[in-house]
């Protein structure tokens, strides 16, 4: 229960402020959502359960990156918000499902690709949460696609687990009647779904769902990005299954030290969760190989979220290597690929010399950290200088605690 709750920061940022600073970046997206609304000002949508679905288009200031780290909301400490050093609502309308395709038109239409990004938070998070959350991974990506963001009821309290996990149930029809209706829309050419923690959950049951109806999933449906899922990993197994041999790249944002997903697994009977599993062990490393599923091992990476839970948002790496996946269609690296060579991945885009430099300066610092990039970083420095370099393996400390692999040392 050591779980922390979403405070710490003013309630009621959703009121709409003046744009006194034009210079900041804006984020415009469409919300969807079986939220209630809400009759707090500033709250606009609350945790409780509605009868239909809602929607809104809302625009989200982000401060200059000279006071905002990357990877990080910089949430008002005092209301109103100040778009100069805040995340800052300046727009909040509510709108009708004839205006939310009317929006959704016009974004696709400005979009260099026809593409849409479908954001689906997780457990514990309230409205506003979840919408600067997805502003910030928006802007901090690079991402160029139309943003939508799914929002289902979560009471944003660590003591309704049981209550959120069923409000993704009660959303997934919901869920699958964008999915059909983005299938069908001709203006869109493509769909990424990037979900988190409990939100992979309503995803993959979604896409489950339509896969069962109308017998296969759509080729537009290019990218599932399923950041610290807190999914059984039987039941993933079965969801693969459900969904058909055509179903999107998925691509698995993994971590062995996300405290949030220990205490999901305690939860449910003890039952490995689909994000903190290690890739690399029987039986996961042949089912992820068998079903082409790309992998992100995170446990070396460290982040501002003292329970591990959040590192796909928060590293601003791992945040442009999502953009570059979703705007380029670049392949992710596996888990057999240090995570400074998977920056050098993203960085490198034509193989010049200058990007190859640019790639392992951003990986220089990580390789401190990483053993798969120090054994692969002198061999990069010698393919620059004509020269040959082997570092020296250094033992692993932080080993799997339920299944130790051979090669680890204590």
């Amino acid at each position: 229960m050591a779980l922390p709750g979403c405070g710490g920061h003013p309630k009621g940022v959703l009121t709409p402020v003046a744009n006194t600073s034009p210079q900041s970046p804006k984020v415009d997206m469409l919300i969807a959502t079986t939220r209630t609304r809400s009759t707090v000002p500033g709250e606009m949508f609350n945790g409780e359960r509605a009868r239909t679905p809602a929607f809104a288009d809302m625009t989200i200031s982000i401060p200059p990156s000279k006071v905002r780290k990357e990877g990080q909301v910089a949430w008002p400490k005092r209301l109103p918000s100040n778009p100069a050093t805040d995340f800052a609502t300046v727009k909040a309308e509510d709108l009708n499902i004839d205006e939310a395709k009317k929006w959704l038109n016009a974004s696709v239409k400005k979009t260099p690709d026809g593409s849409v990004l479908v954001f689906i938070h997780g457990f514990n998070n309230r409205f506003e949460d979840a919408v600067y959350r997805f502003a910030q991974i928006v802007h901090d990506s690079g991402v160029h696609s139309a943003p939508i963001l799914v929002t289902w009821p979560s009471r944003g309290s660590l003591l309704a687990y049981g209550y959120d996990r069923e409000s993704t149930n009660y959303t997934r029809n919901a869920l699958e009647t964008l999915f059909q209706y983005l299938a069908k829309d001709p203006e869109v050419k493509e769909v990424s779904i990037l979900a988190h923690s409990m939100g992979n959950w309503l995803a993959l049951e979604s896409l489950r769902q339509m896969a069962i109806r109308n017998g296969r999933l759509p080729e537009k449906f290019k990218n599932v990005m399923l950041a610290a899922p807190d999914v059984d990993v039987d039941v993933f197994s079965q969801q693969i299954v459900d969904m058909g041999k055509q179903h999107p790249q998925f691509t698995l944002f993994v971590s062995r030290d996300d405290k949030a997903l220990a205490f999901s697994r305690r939860v449910w009977g003890d039952v490995s969760r689909l994000g903190a599993i290690d890739p690399e062990q029987a039986p996961y490393k042949k089912e992820l190989e068998d079903n082409k599923i790309m992998v992100i091992d995170l446990t070396k990476i460290k982040s501002g979220d003292s329970m591990n839970h959040g590192k796909f948002a928060e590293s601003p790496q791992i945040v442009q290597l999502i953009g570059q996946r979703i705007s380029e269609g670049q392949t992710l690296t596996d888990s057999h690929v240090g995570f400074g060579d998977q920056i050098l991945v993203a960085t490198t885009g034509a193989a010049s010399a200058a990007g190859n430099v640019a790639g392992l300066v951003l990986a220089a610092p990580i390789a401190v950290v990483d053993q798969d990039t120090r054994d692969n970083y002198a061999n990069q420095i010698g393919g620059l200088t004509g020269t040959t370099n082997k570092l020296q393996p250094i033992a692993t400390k932080d080993c799997d605690q339920l299944r130790p692999p051979p090669s680890c040392k204590r």
